[in-house]
């Protein structure tokens, strides 16, 4: 074998390597920067690329594993990641001591921003959440916190997404997982939980024990109104019914007397007035000597003229 056969093949080899190294394969969701000569060149898309090696070359950054730790990296992952952050202590307005441990949703959206806006993406997003978490809870007393995990959700993620816009990131959303207050206000906290179901059990009994006795007080009122409804009711009906007697009585009588007054006037020279007054000094002189011993009676002088009338009736109607 020549020298020059043998350096044609060295060639080839060189020529080979150089065209592999250039060769790069991005994968679907993932992305690379490219320098040229040190500087920023262009951005590779998924799939197959060619770059020049040597005055080209991807842009090595800081990637967090799933275990937490950081290593460098020559892919940016353009899918949503999850930070898990450990538990961190955080004062509370009313200066309690409270762990606190938070889950941060993010995508990179603009790789060139994510490489050349900050040198260490992954602890400047960790670094950047627990002081905006302990700004956010510093501000809130210990119940509020534990009460208002949706707000403060809500104010870390509007912080960050804002902080982080200019690093080319967007912050979907931030979760906390758990607030752990010291073990002596847990204690607290569980005897005025206690306490106020306690209450609550209290009011409860209270209320239907009132409840109770308004419905008792209204259905005595309830029967009270029907039992005076019925005595009502029925003292009309009686009083209705005494009205209809007394008014049949009277027709009778009426008729009656009527009758009476048109027999004594078809009698010449007789007078129906005399004879029904006589009629009722008679029935009086009865109830008058009902009962007594003494079967005197003392008659108005005025009375014997009725009664002398009544004879002269009697003898008109021969006598009966």
């Amino acid at each position: 074998m020549t020298a020059g056969t043998i350096i044609l093949i060295i060639v080839g080899i060189v020529v080979i390597a150089y065209v592999l190294k250039g060769i790069k394969i991005v994968s679907q969701s993932e992305t690379m920067i490219i320098e040229r000569l040190g500087r920023y060149h262009r951005t590779l898309n998924a799939g197959i690329n060619v770059i020049l090696p040597i005055v080209e070359r991807a842009k090595e950054t800081a990637t967090r594993m799933s275990n937490g730790a950081v290593r460098l990296s020559n892919k940016i992952d353009l899918r949503e990641q999850v930070f898990d952050f450990d538990k961190q202590s955080v004062i509370t307005k009313d200066n309690v001591m409270t762990e606190i441990n938070a889950l941060l949703y993010f995508q990179i959206v603009d790789p060139v921003k994510s490489v050349y806006e900050i040198k260490n993406l992954p602890m400047a997003i960790e670094k950047l959440t627990q002081t905006t978490l302990r700004n956010v809870v510093g501000e809130l007393e210990l119940d509020e916190t534990l009460t208002s995990r949706d707000t403060i959700n809500s104010k870390l993620r509007a912080v960050l997404d804002d902080a982080t816009n200019k690093w080319g990131v967007k912050v979907n959303r931030v979760e906390l997982q758990d607030i752990t207050p010291p073990q002596s206000i847990r204690i607290a906290m569980e005897k005025q939980m206690q306490a106020e179901r306690d209450r609550r059990a209290e009011i409860l009994k209270a209320e239907g024990e009132k409840q109770s006795a308004i419905l008792k007080s209204e259905g005595e009122k309830s029967a009270e109104i029907n039992a005076a409804e019925a005595e009502k009711q029925a003292r009309v009906l009686k009083a209705e019914g005494q009205a209809k007697a007394q008014i049949l009585q009277a027709e009778a009588e009426a008729q009656a007397i009527k009758n009476v007054a048109d027999s004594v006037a078809s009698i010449k020279g007789a007078d129906p007035v005399n004879y029904l007054l006589a009629i009722k000094y008679i029935d009086g002189l009865k109830e008058m000597t009902k009962g007594k011993d003494n079967k005197t009676v003392y008659i108005p002088y005025e009375a014997t003229g009725v009664l002398g009338s009544l004879g002269s009736l009697k003898e008109m109607f021969g006598g009966k």
